[in-house]
Protein backbone atom coordinates (compact mmCIF):
# COMPACT_ATOMS: atom_id res chain seq x y z
CA UNK A 1 0.00 0.00 0.00
CA UNK A 2 1.59 3.21 -1.39
CA UNK A 3 -0.94 5.67 0.77
CA UNK A 4 -4.08 6.12 2.32
CA UNK A 5 -6.72 7.66 0.63
CA UNK A 6 -9.69 8.76 3.05
CA UNK A 7 -12.92 10.23 1.38
CA UNK A 8 -14.91 12.06 3.32
CA UNK A 9 -19.10 12.06 2.71
CA UNK A 10 -21.01 14.96 4.12
CA UNK A 11 -25.05 14.04 3.65
CA UNK A 12 -27.96 16.01 4.28
CA UNK A 13 -31.64 14.98 4.39
CA UNK A 14 -30.05 11.79 4.95
CA UNK A 15 -32.79 9.96 5.27
CA UNK A 16 -33.70 10.77 1.78
CA UNK A 17 -30.42 10.70 -0.10
CA UNK A 18 -29.27 7.45 1.88
CA UNK A 19 -30.65 4.82 -0.65
CA UNK A 20 -28.46 6.47 -3.68
CA UNK A 21 -25.29 6.90 -1.49
CA UNK A 22 -25.73 3.17 -0.58
CA UNK A 23 -26.03 1.99 -4.34
CA UNK A 24 -22.86 3.81 -4.83
CA UNK A 25 -20.96 2.06 -1.62
CA UNK A 26 -22.26 -1.61 -3.15
CA UNK A 27 -20.64 -0.57 -6.80
CA UNK A 28 -17.43 0.09 -5.32
CA UNK A 29 -17.99 -2.20 -2.27
CA UNK A 30 -14.36 -3.66 -3.54
CA UNK A 31 -12.26 -0.57 -2.71
CA UNK A 32 -13.75 0.73 0.51
CA UNK A 33 -11.46 -1.46 3.38
CA UNK A 34 -13.30 0.92 6.05
CA UNK A 35 -16.46 2.28 6.47
CA UNK A 36 -17.51 4.61 9.48
CA UNK A 37 -20.83 6.75 9.91
CA UNK A 38 -21.50 9.23 12.53
CA UNK A 39 -24.54 11.47 12.82
CA UNK A 40 -25.75 12.80 16.03
CA UNK A 41 -28.22 10.73 17.87
CA UNK A 42 -29.59 10.15 21.69
CA UNK A 43 -32.88 8.88 22.60
CA UNK A 44 -35.06 12.34 21.45
CA UNK A 45 -33.13 13.18 18.68
CA UNK A 46 -31.82 11.67 15.36
CA UNK A 47 -29.83 14.34 13.24
CA UNK A 48 -31.19 14.73 9.80
CA UNK A 49 -27.24 15.17 8.53
CA UNK A 50 -24.79 12.66 8.41
CA UNK A 51 -21.06 11.76 7.94
CA UNK A 52 -19.06 9.19 6.91
CA UNK A 53 -15.60 8.21 6.16
CA UNK A 54 -14.32 5.54 3.90
CA UNK A 55 -10.64 4.38 3.88
CA UNK A 56 -10.34 2.83 0.37
CA UNK A 57 -7.96 0.76 -1.62
CA UNK A 58 -5.32 2.49 -3.26
CA UNK A 59 -6.84 2.90 -6.80
CA UNK A 60 -6.48 6.29 -7.53
CA UNK A 61 -9.38 5.74 -10.99
CA UNK A 62 -11.65 3.91 -8.97
CA UNK A 63 -11.77 6.38 -5.94
CA UNK A 64 -12.20 9.33 -8.85
CA UNK A 65 -15.12 7.69 -10.25
CA UNK A 66 -16.71 6.79 -6.93
CA UNK A 67 -16.34 10.45 -5.50
CA UNK A 68 -17.92 11.67 -8.68
CA UNK A 69 -20.65 9.94 -8.88
CA UNK A 70 -21.36 10.98 -5.34
CA UNK A 71 -20.96 14.35 -5.92
CA UNK A 72 -23.57 14.09 -8.47
CA UNK A 73 -26.14 13.21 -5.86
CA UNK A 74 -28.12 16.07 -4.31
CA UNK A 75 -27.21 16.73 -0.70
CA UNK A 76 -23.88 15.38 -0.66
CA UNK A 77 -20.70 16.97 -0.20
CA UNK A 78 -17.54 14.74 -0.87
CA UNK A 79 -13.75 15.71 0.53
CA UNK A 80 -10.69 13.45 -0.35
CA UNK A 81 -7.23 13.27 1.64
CA UNK A 82 -4.20 11.74 0.93
CA UNK A 83 -1.54 10.29 3.14
CA UNK A 84 1.42 9.15 1.12
CA UNK A 85 4.05 6.79 2.22
CA UNK A 86 7.73 8.48 2.09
Amino acid sequence: MDKHIIVGVHITERVKHASEVQKVFTEFGCQIRTRLGLHEADKKVCSPNGMILLDMVDDDAKVTELTKQLKNIDGVEVQTMIFDHV
